[in-house]
């Protein structure tokens, strides 16, 4: 990471001369790539930073370190520039580049992949929609950051896993049962009622209808099973249509239901409890169970069980999150909707109650997503209670432009998504945009006639690449494992979106420029190895977002 390489060399820099001054502590800089009207690869700020500590001109403290830095980087960069209040901003020789061109072509598949995470245990839970009718949009959203999270955090070394939660207990349940028990009466031509608070989309009356044709015994267990493996086995095959798998499915029955805590005695709901109340964490009021979650930040006390025996979600997420880290994971990340803000504090505060830091709770809320046709808003729900499924949007738009779609914003904001632009084949349309440039390359190499799978990392003279737009191509790609590093620590994949759209755009300037096959086959040989990397650059990136690169459009 080019990042992390040059701030090492700038930390034994900064820290000679701040001690020669008799300064303890260097303020937290940042290393960053300015815009590109200012100029240059890296801009620093540590100068205006120091300022403010010593009460002197930034300006003047950037003059005094420039020298320092140069020497230090004589190998690396052009001489440093200062801009603006006092940035100082890095620009990397050709040499470099260069060095960073043959560097991808070698790592090929693997380039941006690291060891950072040193194997360290990362929990990644989404989806988790309740078994009670298909995903819609909404779902779909979080099932495409998480699945590029979990990509993106093992590409990057760390033992990530992906689990979903099946909520198969409680009122939910119980609910299903009855609405499904309504339409099979229906279906019979005997009386029935419906209830009130049942789930009344169109799948409830397939589910019956099913049902009915098994020749199943009637009985409200019945009825939940068969509906909740029906659901089960749509959301099964929805989410492989949307290329995402999980690693483990949990289901709350193991933890509410099974008697396989305390040697058989109780479940795990109950031995949590019990554990919370022994510990002075719970207490007891009015015939309920309360967690104490008032004494870790959350803004009042919770139900665990109610006065009528009943144990609340609370409880059961409580014990599922005990059982993660008895598991062995140092980081559980969860993905709720935005509309589950409320609940993190008591999140957080049940992790530290079960005596863990609550920083190894993080939480990412995603926004609603919307939908727009022919520029007008689509209705995503009625009161007969449909809503437009993921399904719907698959089949109409295609999984590659849906999951890369979800990811064009960062999960906190919300998010338009244009039907009419993701069916466009036009570069328009971000994912159709970035996938071209993979095609447009092996459409080159198939003119070229030669071998795409050519060894260019030796016996390619890539200095005969001077042109603006080919070094800007290369400084782009150089970055992209920067951005690998970016995504985990936002936990967003919206930067990797945005970095292959930038590098799709860098890539079209250099095509409109730099004609690829000439009469100077140095130079042809040169520009070929560059594509090359563009291919790998962009195939990477696409798979970490679960996107295909296809060869041919």
């Amino acid at each position: 990471m080019i990042k992390n390489q040059f701030r090492k060399s700038l930390d034994g820099i900064f820290s000679k001369w701040a001690s020669a001054r008799g300064i303890e502590a260097l303020p937290q800089y940042s290393l960053e790539q300015p815009p590109k009207n200012i100029g240059g690869d890296l801009a620093c700020n540590i100068a205006m930073l120091l300022s403010k500590q010593l009460k002197a001109n930034p300006r003047k403290i950037a003059e005094e370190l420039v020298p320092l830095i140069d020497k230090e980087l004589s190998g690396l960069t052009q001489p440093s520039r200062i801009a603006g209040a006092g940035f100082i901003n890095l620009t990397f020789l050709d040499s470099f580049v260069y060095d960073g061109l043959k560097n991808i072509l070698e790592k090929k598949d693997s380039f941006g992949r690291a060891d950072a995470g040193l194997g360290e245990k990362v929990l990644i839970e989404f989806v988790s929609a309740n078994p009670t009718g298909p995903l819609h949009i909404g779902h779909g959203r979080g099932a495409a950051i998480g699945d590029s999270l979990s990509r993106i955090y093992s590409f990057m070394g760390y033992d990530a896993k992906r689990e979903y939660y099946l909520n198969d207990v409680g009122n939910q349940m119980r609910m299903l049962a009855s609405s499904v028990e309504a339409r099979y009466l229906e279906q019979k031509g005997e009386n029935f009622t419906f209830p009130e608070d049942g789930y009344k989309g169109e799948y409830i009356r397939d589910i019956a209808k099913s049902f009915l044709e098994k020749r199943l015994e009637p009985s409200e267990d019945n009825f939940r099973k068969f509906a909740v493996s029906e659901i089960m086995n749509g959301i099964n095959s929805d989410l492989s249509a949307f290329r995402v798998s999980f690693d483990s499915w949990f289901s709350e029955a193991t933890i509410a239901l099974d008697k396989n805590a305390d040697g058989g005695k109780n479940t795990q709901v109950e031995s949590v409890c019990e554990w919370l109340k022994d510990g002075g964490f719970a207490y007891e009021q009015d015939g309920a169970l309360w967690f104490a979650s008032s004494r870790y930040g959350d803004d009042k006390d919770r139900v665990l069980k109610r006065s009528d025996g009943r144990f609340t979600y609370l409880a059961s997420d409580i014990a599922y999150h005990k059982n993660k880290l008895e598991r062995g994971y140092s980081k559980l990340i969860d993905l709720w909707g935005a509309d589950h803000h409320g609940y993190v504090a008591r999140m957080k505060a049940a992790v530290q109650a079960l005596g863990s830091s609550p920083d190894k709770l993080v939480v990412i809320l995603y926004q609603l997503v919307s939908l727009v046709r022919d520029g007008k808003p689509v209705a995503m729900s009625t009161r007969s209670g449909e809503f437009v499924t993921l399904k719907e949007v698959l089949d109409e738009v295609g999984t590659d432009a849906c999951r890369f779609f979800f990811m064009l914003r960062a999960p906190d904001s919300q998010l338009e998504f244009d039907l009419d632009l993701a069916k466009k084949q036009s570069s328009e349309n971000p994912v159709f945009y970035v996938q071209y440039v993979h095609a447009r390359s092996h459409s080159i190499f198939a003119q070229s006639g030669i071998s795409f799978e050519e060894n260019f990392a030796r016996g390619t003279d890539f200095e005969v690449l001077t042109a603006p737009e080919e070094l800007e191509l290369i400084r782009k790609m150089i970055f992209f494992p920067d951005i690998l590093e970016l995504c985990l620590k936002s936990l967003s994949p919206h930067h990797l979106t945005a970095y292959l759209m930038e590098l799709a755009d860098s890539y079209h300037a250099f095509y409109e420029k730099c004609r690829v096959i000439t009469e100077d086959k140095k130079l042809v040989r040169a520009r070929l190895a560059l594509i090359k990397a563009v291919t790998v650059v962009i195939e990477n990136g696409l798979g970490l977002l679960g996107v295909s690169a296809p060869r041919k459009m």
